[in-house]
């Protein structure tokens, strides 16, 4: 039996892909973006820069809006900010629900 025929049964079986094109896809809005963070400007807006970045990929992985999320979370930020009680990781995408700023 051919090896390429054995290998598309296999695939075809079990489900798996035979190119990456997720994974590269995935990755791409990285990629592109690479060149530009050189031009950040110094370390810590490179650094602001990631971390914004890593908060919109969390949106994007926990299926939420992004825009909704930011707009909401920078709302809520003085309330954090006045009350030491209040624990920021609430405000993280994985952790936030949609109308928080309603319990306040």
């Amino acid at each position: 039996i051919p090896l390429r025929l054995v290998g598309s049964e296999m695939c075809k079986e079990t489900g798996l892909k035979i190119d990456n094109n997720l994974a590269e896809n995935a990755i791409r809005p990285i990629a592109l973006s690479r060149k530009n963070f050189l031009f950040c400007g110094n370390h810590e807006a490179a650094q602001n820069t990631a971390i914004i970045c890593s908060l919109l990929a969390s949106c994007k992985a926990s299926n939420i809006n992004p825009r909704e999320w930011l707009t909401e979370v920078i709302a809520l930020l003085p309330y954090y900010a006045a009350n030491k009680e209040k624990d920021l990781k609430e405000l993280l995408p994985h952790c936030w629900e949609s109308g928080n700023s309603k319990e306040l």
